[in-house]
């Protein structure tokens, strides 16, 4: 008796053993990222394209030459390529290349970025449009700039409505002397119809989003500006993710509203920001974000950028992906910012 019941007591412990064994080598088998995901890649303002599978980033940087990409299979591990667009001697734009993003429609790609070119358009920036036949460029200036409306405006995001483009920009410009302290930077978000070949707007552009909350610096003597914005649709509702404040000041967030039609009139959220800074986890000035699903198309993310230093925020900005959820209500949730290990996107290789 003795013997037998020694024989279950080994067994049930060698199966204890099997299955603590089992739980770790599919523990093993998960993957998981850190924010930032990438040491090497300084970027602000990240848009990223998902095309047959293999997702392209674009960003602002330091070069002053255009704009440069990265490729990557999982949203996570990111190559650098060349230069997907680049400034010759008679381009119009000439200096601060910034918020590139592309679009495949119609079987090309287009790249809408903001630039200051020569002064027969007055002065401060404006939206250019370039076009090539593959993602990785090279993008050749098709309409530079795209329209002139009198003021700056940068941002630039296009979103395709079943087909039909939409363009969304900030309007920007100043108060006063904004650097020697006696004034601030302010920004409107305005959307407007393109025209089918995207050579032009069809119609007076409209107001979107203004600052309006306490987040979005309101009050602040840097700026009071809503910018860096996206607009997605999901169960027949339209969103709008977009950035408050000034991009150097820590409090830099995200926001979002919703509408049910692509030009609005729309709603910002009473939970906002979505996307804050965490400085004892060391995050600072999450901001411009773009929107992209995993691999297998099931789960949603936000691409974003935050400071790469906490004790000197400025425009050295590093890269960050983390979940977005749609709460059954419809509103927005982001699980972050995240510094602590996060399983790959699904699908991931």
């Amino acid at each position: 008796m003795e013997s037998n019941a020694l024989r279950v007591m080994i067994k049930k412990i060698l199966l204890s053993v099997v299955l603590i064994v089992m739980q770790f080598q599919l523990f093993g088998q998960n993957k998981y990222y850190t924010n930032p995901v990438s040491d090497t890649v300084f970027i602000a303002d990240p848009f990223v394209l998902n095309h047959e599978g293999i997702y392209y980033l674009y960003g602002t940087t330091a070069s002053s030459r255009g704009f440069q990409y990265c490729t990557s299979k999982n949203l996570v591990d990111w190559q650098p390529g060349g230069f997907a667009y680049e400034r010759i001697e008679n381009s119009w734009g000439q200096t601060n290349f910034w918020a590139p993003e592309v679009i495949f429609y119609k079987d090309q790609f287009y790249l809408i970025y903001s630039a200051v070119g020569q002064t027969m358009f007055g002065n401060g920036l404006r939206l250019c449009l370039a076009v090539s036949d593959k993602p990785t460029g090279p993008f050749v200036d098709l309409y530079a700039p795209l329209f002139d409306l009198g003021y700056s405006c940068i941002d630039g995001h296009i979103f395709l409505d079943d087909g039909t483009p939409y363009l969304y920009y900030e309007m920007v410009g100043s108060v006063g002397e904004f650097r020697k302290n006696d004034g601030f930077l302010w920004g409107y978000i305005f959307g407007v119809e393109l025209s089918p070949d995207l050579s032009g707007i069809k119609n007076e552009p409209t107001l979107c989003l203004y600052p309006s909350q306490e987040w979005e610096g309101i009050n602040s003597m840097k700026a009071r500006s809503n910018e860096g914005m996206t607009v997605f649709k999901n169960n027949n509702t339209y969103y709008i993710t977009y950035s408050g404040n000034h991009y150097e000041d820590p409090n830099y967030g995200v926001g979002y509203a919703t509408a049910s039609k692509p030009l609005g009139m729309w709603t910002k959220s009473e939970h906002n920001p979505i996307l804050k800074q965490d400085i004892p986890n060391k995050v600072s000035g999450p901001g411009h974000n773009s929107i992209i699903k995993s691999p297998d198309n099931s789960e949603w993310f936000i691409i974003y950028h935050s400071h790469a230093s906490l004790t000197h925020p400025n425009h050295v900005r590093i890269l960050n992906i983390d979940r977005l959820k749609f709460l059954p209500d419809g509103s927005l949730k982001v699980h972050g910012p995240t510094r602590t290990p996060q399983l790959y996107p699904t699908g991931a290789q």
